[in-house]
């Protein structure tokens, strides 16, 4: 059950990175491509009636990693905590700028809201990658479990390139995503950074896969000892080879590649860390792991139970909502 928790936990960040990364990226990129208001209008649009229930996963994930390893979280949040309070005021950012951008019709106005959601959205792409590049290099957790450093020991070379590859991939995976909901002069801009986008994101994928090789000797013998996690890399892969593909035509195929390409990270990132879930820099025996980090097996099981039913719910409303408001957006349907 401990190792079913690990899974369970990295599918819902996943699902929480492919869902909530597409509007994290067309907030990150609808300053520089939607010229104007209506346009702004309508790349907000493609993602209003969506992005709320994708936060669901992330606050989820936060609320099960309490029942299941509330050790890790413990320690987490010892290290943590001034990102988690960044990462918590830059959601709140993002959702009053959707809301109150439309209350008043005044340009300045208009333009202060936009700005708020584009800055709201990269921020928050970086630390969560920042905040993944720094599980995988592992943290000055010491043998009372808690993080032993500062704040700026989090800002390091090798979180900030995962950081910056947060960044590039969720755009692009925004970009694609406005593929499939823009018509027009929109549509074409969405085209054209996507395949701008897809050549960066495969040059910082690699370089990102070199570093981890470095800052993470043992990830290697990891994909050794375990054959089936090299699933990840497989999909990753197809995902930038679909990503070439799909460049310039069939937007949904481009959307689905960068969905694989998150899905391929994500996992490849678990598959390389487990069984830690927070590896110490420190001293490897200070490590907090699926084993001894986790809660009783009853409270495993009965918690994993609850968060079973709970996410067929989550699975369900989510699954409505995006057929509800598929195909292209225009001004008059479901508008701020």
């Amino acid at each position: 059950m401990n190792v079913v928790w690990f899974w369970a936990l990295a599918a819902m960040l996943t699902a929480y990175a492919a869902l909530d990364g597409y509007d994290l990226g067309v907030g990150s990129l609808h300053l520089w491509i939607a010229h104007g208001d209506t346009e702004r209008r309508i790349a907000l649009n493609a993602i209003g009636p969506l992005w709320n229930g994708n936060e669901v996963w992330l606050i989820a994930s936060g609320g099960m990693l309490v029942v299941s390893f509330p050790k890790v979280y413990a320690s987490g949040f010892s290290g943590f905590y001034l990102a988690l309070i960044v990462a918590l005021w830059l959601l709140v950012l993002r959702g009053i700028s959707i809301e109150f951008r439309s209350q008043i019709d005044n340009p300045l106005w208009k333009a202060l809201w936009d700005v708020s959601f584009w800055l709201g959205s990269w921020l928050l792409a970086l630390l969560l990658g920042v905040a993944l590049g720094n599980v995988v290099r592992g943290l000055p957790v010491g043998a009372d479990g808690y993080f032993q450093g500062s704040f700026a020991l989090l800002l390091n070379r090798y979180s900030l390139l995962v950081g910056i590859l947060s960044v590039l991939v969720l755009v692009w995976h925004g970009a694609n995503y406005l593929r499939l909901k823009t018509e027009d002069a929109l549509l074409e801009r969405a085209i054209h950074a996507s395949a701008r986008l897809w050549v960066t994101v495969v040059i910082l994928t690699g370089l990102t896969t070199v570093a981890t090789y470095f800052v993470r000797p043992d990830a290697a013998q990891k994909f050794i000892s375990h054959p089936l996690a090299l699933v990840f890399p497989a999909i990753t892969l197809a995902g930038l080879v679909g990503g070439f593909f799909c460049r310039h035509a069939n937007d949904r195929g481009a959307f689905r590649s960068s969905t694989l390409v998150i899905i391929g990270l994500m996992g490849s990132a678990a598959a390389s860390i487990f069984p830690d879930l927070l590896t110490s820099t420190l001293n490897p025996a200070y490590s907090l792991s699926v084993y001894n980090a986790a809660s009783s097996p009853h409270a495993l099981r009965a918690a994993f139970i609850a968060n079973a039913i709970g996410m067929v719910g989550v699975i369900a409303y989510s699954t409505y909502i995006h057929r509800k408001f598929h195909g292209k957006v225009r001004l008059g349907r479901h508008g701020y």
